[in-house]
């Protein structure tokens, strides 16, 4: 089997979760040697900032640890770029960066991202000051908590998050495992709750598959690492034992990944031709990834690809590749949209990543801020001010975690009769979404819970009932 491998100080990175930085003004400076700079070169920019470093070095009011000082610069030098991918990282932030590419670190399981200044300050697409949840990580305390795409974290441990960095954000939802930290959240603009979770090794998972009605495989891209287009491959293998005749990947809630790893997975299911390309100012950075001829998957093989708003980056390249080649149709709603190619640098215990590229789908389109749409736009109902009011009540008064609290293992029966009863108290929810968030919660703690929903999905089934219906063309 092949396996990625990335150079220590070089990783071509697609994840969704956004590192910002600490924004720091320097207001010591030497105002006409300033003016000289903007008309010289870069060499004279650095002169400058090695005489205004060394002044204030020397010169402030307190003694001042110079790495303190250089640490600052850097970070503001990033944050002047008004990228929220582009960030200085620390020795700790490295850390955590390869903590999350090896697949195993300490905390509560999320990939979060926030709006740039500028974004927040002009309202771009709605943006919240808040951190946003991009996506849960399978089998967390997050997921077991029941947080969300779409869910903003509005404070931690009683601390609003507006002012937070990224990095800050992550450092303090990261510890030892057992420890725990109260998290207050945002979901749909009107409903807050606080959960407190309880942090444990969070290990990335990337792929779960079975088989659907003994002849469509089901495969879930849960996050592309150096692992998956390996297990993608054995996953097929098993789909070929079994005799299948159509396939349905779903990267619903799939933050990304990286490069490499998204490449060899299309790769599988994909004959010659672009998959994705990258284009930069830096010519080395003009790259066109292509497809083998030879494929693991039969092209009069069917594929539905599920996305959704927590699909980003790695996964809409996937689902751009098979849109834009007709391998694949698009159901569900709107993915996330992050087209742009980050590389992480290191130096000394630190490092720094920076947006060197943006991506394109096979047919030119770069979907930054944009987002892929599916073929066919199938998603959960929108919720009325009623029934919003009513999921608000749900959460606040703790009502199906204390169900299933006291019902581990309840009978068809005791569910029909907690629905029923909650309906007659004023939950306007319809039956189908309680008895969903019913199972849901009995999942999280279910150490082996099922690989896909056919009861309540209504994504999933009508993917099911399109390829049945022989709707879905090769």
């Amino acid at each position: 089997m092949k396996k990625t491998t990335q150079r220590k100080d070089k990783i071509v990175w697609f994840g969704v979760t956004a590192v910002l930085v600490l924004f720091l003004t320097l207001a010591v400076f030497v105002p006409s040697v300033l003016a000289q700079s903007r008309e010289s070169g870069t060499d004279d920019y650095l002169e400058t900032f090695g005489s205004v470093f060394n002044y204030v070095y020397e010169n402030y009011v307190d003694e001042v640890d110079p790495n303190t000082l250089f640490e600052g610069a850097l970070s503001g030098l990033f944050e002047s770029l008004d990228d929220p991918y582009s960030t200085y990282l620390t020795a700790s932030d490295m850390q955590d960066l390869s903590d999350t590419t090896s697949g195993k670190f300490g905390g509560v399981g999320l990939y979060i991202t926030k709006p740039s200044r500028s974004e927040i300050e002009s309202n771009t697409n709605g943006a919240s000051p808040y951190v946003r949840v991009v996506a849960p990580i399978e089998g967390t305390p997050a997921t077991r908590a029941g947080i969300t795409a779409g869910d903003y974290i509005t404070k931690i441990e009683g601390e609003s998050t507006i002012d937070l960095t990224i990095d800050e954000v992550v450092e303090r939802l990261r510890g030892t495992p057992g420890s725990q930290v109260r998290v207050t959240l945002l979901r749909r603009e009107k409903i807050t709750f606080e959960v407190v979770l309880t942090r444990d090794i969070i290990e990335v998972p990337t792929i779960r598959h079975a088989m659907i009605h003994g002849s469509i495989g089901y495969l879930r891209i849960i996050q592309f690492t150096p692992y998956t287009d390996d297990k993608v491959a054995e996953a097929i293998d098993g789909f070929k034992r079994n005799g299948y005749t159509a396939v349905i990947i779903d990267v619903r809630n799939n933050p990304g990944g990286l490069l490499n790893a998204v490449v060899d997975t299309c790769d599988l299911f994909l004959s010659s031709g672009t998959i994705v390309s990258t284009r930069s100012r830096i010519p080395s950075e003009n790259k066109v990834f292509t497809a083998r001829r030879r494929t693991e998957v039969d092209a009069s093989i069917p594929v539905v690809v599920l996305i959704d708003r927590g699909s980003a980056s790695a996964s809409e390249i996937l689902a751009g590749a098979f849109k834009d080649r007709s391998r694949g149709y698009l159901l569900g709603e709107k993915s996330f949209g992050k087209g742009s190619v980050q590389q992480v640098k290191s130096f000394g215990a630190g490092g720094f990543k920076l947006t060197t590229s943006r991506y394109y789908t096979p047919s030119g389109i770069n979907i930054d801020k944009i987002g892929i749409s599916p073929d066919k736009e199938v998603k959960e109902p929108e919720l009325t001010d009623e029934e919003t009011e009513s999921y608000r009540r749900l959460i606040e008064e703790n009502l199906i975690p204390q169900f299933a609290k006291e019902n581990p293992s309840p009978t068809g029966s005791e569910i029909d009769t907690f629905v029923m009863n909650i309906k007659k108290d004023g939950i306007l929810l319809e039956e189908r979404i309680l008895k969903r968030l019913i199972r849901n919660e009995l999942n999280k703690t279910n150490n082996n819970p099922p690989v896909f929903d056919l009861e309540f999905d209504i994504v999933l089934n009508e993917a099911v009932r399109m390829i049945e219906a022989g709707e879905v063309s090769p």
